[in-house]
């Protein structure tokens, strides 16, 4: 697995533990966040992330801001992407499970470095179920194939 990790600047420190962690699993990854912390546009971030997820350059994307919500909005604009805004571990879970999530992002001014690792460690662990779920996601390829 290869994971492309961005962020911008009220996310730098979660972050840092996500690529701790990401080692730790010996896990595959570029970390393209920003490097300071004046304030940056989380598009400017995001958008290049999402995008190479979408090329297949990476196999899934971790998105770290304030709130994760500007992140998440800004990489579902890609075609191709389905990032899940993920705050607790049952829904990075179900998020793999149901909905095969391809980006993660998470709000460092929610959610604390010990959970945001264990939310990570689940959402990158987790296999697609398919199955039903499968016939759901191929609608929402069709719709973003006809728009």
């Amino acid at each position: 697995m290869k994971v492309i990790l961005s962020g911008d600047h009220a996310g730098m420190t979660l972050r840092n533990e996500v690529k701790d962690l990401l080692e730790e699993m010996h896990i595959a990854y570029e970390d393209t966040g920003c490097s300071c912390e004046t304030s940056v546009d989380y598009p400017d971030y995001a958008l290049p992330a999402a995008q190479r997820v979408a090329s297949g350059e990476f196999d899934r994307g971790i998105l770290i801001c304030g709130t994760g919500i500007g992140m998440s909005i800004a990489a579902n604009k890609v075609k191709g992407i389905r990032c899940a805004l993920v705050h607790d571990v049952y829904s990075a879970k179900l998020t793999r499970q149901h909905n095969d999530s391809n980006m993660l992002a998470m709000g460092e001014r929610v959610i604390g470095p010990g959970l945001a690792r264990e939310i990570a460690k689940t959402w990158l662990e987790t296999a697609f179920d398919g199955g039903r779920h499968e016939r759901r996601l191929n609608k929402l390829t069709a719709y973003e194939e006809n728009r």
